[in-house]
């Protein structure tokens, strides 16, 4: 099991909402904590800086902040890229660069001497061992205001538990696309190989990286992200309930089996998903909600105001 979260401030702010974006989505995660104990993660959507993008990447096991932190920017240089600010953060590094080329070309340039969590002009994923309460306030979650994010803990099952095996994913090569999953691709070799014939890249084995990739790849084609969400309905095999998540909008798709969970409540304001009631309840004390759960082999799409 694993446990996936989302919110959507629908005109781009609170409103009556009495709680940061950050807590909300690690309340969420706090109250389906049995459902996944090993990591926590969450993909946050910042206002964006003109000209510049958010890049963060993994320090390696053993490594030095200072060190790796030097070593990136040497590595991010040769590759034309302006780094205009580093900040090391528990396991991670966060910088703030300029660059105007082919960021799947720079992913493809740099995949094999540094760890990329995340790129894009909002993105920023924050994610490691441990439970959410824990961490929450070891990275500043509970600082993150924007309108957006979705969220994930998980349990490991097919993989050990590290940092870089820890939900959400970005699509590797493209800005600002991040998912969460609950479940299991069946097909995720061939897709992989197919996806990789076309020129998309791949940073781990885990499924729930692939579906990110293979939205970005529909998209990058031209498709749009409600198309992609359909699309993947015929194209990925197995059991899953997913979220995806943009620059401006937040989307799910779940498979004809619907053995996956996922919960909705939605108002004139925002969307709050979660994979069980008891999660959304958590954000909403002593209120009856009308939440819903979205039927087999459907997929939906939500918005903010711009």
């Amino acid at each position: 099991m694993c446990a996936i979260a989302g919110i959507l401030f629908k005109n781009g702010r609170r409103g009556h909402f009495d709680m940061s974006t950050g807590e909300a989505l690690t309340r969420i995660l706090d109250a389906t904590l049995h459902r996944g104990p090993d990591s926590a993660g969450w993909a946050l959507y910042r206002e964006p800086e003109p000209g510049r993008l958010r890049m963060r990447f993994l320090i390696p096991d053993g490594g030095d902040a200072e060190s790796e932190t030097a070593t990136i920017q040497a590595v991010l240089e040769a590759q034309g890229v302006q780094v205009i600010d580093a900040s090391p953060l528990g396991c991670t590094i966060g910088m703030t660069v300029c660059f105007e080329g082919d960021l799947l070309a720079l992913t493809h340039a740099i995949e094999h001497q540094v760890k990329l969590v995340s790129v894009g002009e909002s993105l920023d994923i924050i994610k490691d061992v441990g439970q959410p309460l824990d961490l929450a306030p070891r990275y500043g979650i509970g600082d993150f205001d924007g309108a957006h994010g979705i969220a994930h803990i998980r349990l490991a099952t097919e993989s050990g538990v590290h940092p870089d095996t820890s939900h959400p994913f970005w699509a590797c090569g493209f800005a600002d696309i991040a998912t969460v999953h609950n479940g299991q691709i069946t097909n995720y070799w061939i897709m992989r190989r197919r996806l990789e014939r076309r020129g998309m890249t791949f940073q781990t084995e885990n499924d729930t990286e692939l579906i990110a990739v293979y939205l970005a790849y529909r998209m990058s084609r031209g498709a749009s992200l409600e198309d992609a969400l359909k699309t993947s309905l015929a194209d990925l095999d197995g059991t899953f309930s997913y979220l995806v998540a943009t620059r401006d909008a937040i989307g799910y798709a779940k498979d004809k089996l619907a053995a996956k969970p996922m919960v909705k409540y939605e108002d004139d304001d925002m969307i709050v998903i979660s994979s069980e009631e008891v999660g959304i309840n958590r954000l909403f004390p002593g209120r009856a909600l009308a939440t819903t759960e979205p039927a087999p082999l459907t997929y939906g799409l939500w918005s903010r105001s711009k």
